[in-house]
């Protein structure tokens, strides 16, 4: 386990890893006509072995699971790359885009909570006071939309996912560390994707991406999926889910600031009162005292559990 720390460096990959994860939304839109879990799976299956080589480089090697360390990666992969990928495409087919994206964006309450929870401690409640500002700061960005019922239960699956996605690697980062979980998480989440490409869309599928649909599957395979995984669950290791759910809210002010970039428009006021209200309430969340450091430096990581016995594309 690393050491815990209250400071800023730590927080960085976990900044940079969501600014990837937001850079993915409009990557994503070339996928929209592409069958959906074939391309998946690709996907999946290219950052497992992009993985693997970078593990290699930094001269890490992922150690095999077991026990009940089956169990709590299966249900991250099942949950935070399958499920959540199903309830985004299928919740938009019921709801407007945004509903979906701001039933994600509430995740740092959710992690804040359970979080702590999971790994043995008590919320923090300077964390617990900034996620609601950070979520309130998101929806501005994000927008909100009309839904009907089905389309509200997407949404909530899509938030259960998404906070499902750490909270699930929390009792194996310990022993798996960051390169383990991203490696274990894509290669089982391939596999079962791979299988319902296979039952559902055809074996021949893959033939159906077009040029540009391998690029946006390359893009996310290297940066939204290898990259950005380990950078995340690096953070989450050192500083804790409460802080690092936090972090979320820099997804949707990227994925606004990459749109602007690529000519969809210059944001509303709306947006810009939103960016000026997520950074309000990450500076609260993340500033830390000095009593906040020294207890940090005592229960502020993940702990790991008894072993064997710890709109945006993933």
């Amino acid at each position: 386990m690393d050491t815990p720390s209250a400071s800023f460096s730590p927080l960085v990959p976990g900044m940079v890893g969501m600014v990837l994860v937001g850079s993915s939304v409009n990557v994503s839109h070339a996928l929209v006509d592409a069958p959906l879990f074939t391309a998946q799976a690709v996907r999946y299956a290219a950052a497992t072995a992009i993985l693997l080589l970078l593990a290699r480089l930094a001269g890490t090697r992922p150690v095999r699971p077991r026990g009940r360390e089956w169990l709590w990666l299966a249900g991250l992969a099942v949950t935070g790359l399958v499920l959540f990928n199903v309830a985004v495409v299928r919740g938009t087919v019921h709801a407007e885009p945004a509903v979906i994206a701001v039933a994600v964006a509430s995740v740092p309450v959710v992690l804040g909570v359970l979080g702590p929870l999971l790994e043995g401690r008590v919320p923090s409640r300077q964390v617990l006071l900034a996620a609601p500002v950070v979520v309130a700061g998101a929806v501005l960005v994000e927008g909100t939309g009309r839904t009907d019922a089905a389309g509200a239960g997407w949404a909530a699956l899509a938030l259960g996912c998404e906070a499902a996605f750490t909270l699930l690697a929390v009792p194996v980062l310990g022993r798996h560390t960051p390169w383990g979980v991203s490696v274990h998480a894509s290669g089982l989440g391939a596999v079962l994707l791979a299988a319902l490409g296979v039952t559902r869309e055809g074996p021949m599928a893959v033939g159906e991406l077009t040029g540009v649909q391998w690029a946006a599957v390359g893009y996310l395979a290297l940066l939204v999926t290898a990259v950005a995984f380990v950078l995340w669950y690096s953070t989450v290791r050192t500083v804790g889910t409460g802080r690092a759910g936090l972090l979320t809210g820099i997804a949707p002010l990227a994925a606004a600031a990459v749109g602007t970039a690529t000519g969809t428009g210059v944001p509303g006021s709306s947006v810009w009162l939103g960016i000026a209200v997520v950074i309000g309430g990450l500076i609260g969340g993340l500033r830390a005292s000095r009593a906040h450091g020294a207890a940090a430096s005592v229960d502020a990581a993940p702990r790991t559990a008894p072993t064997p016995t710890s709109t945006r594309s993933r």
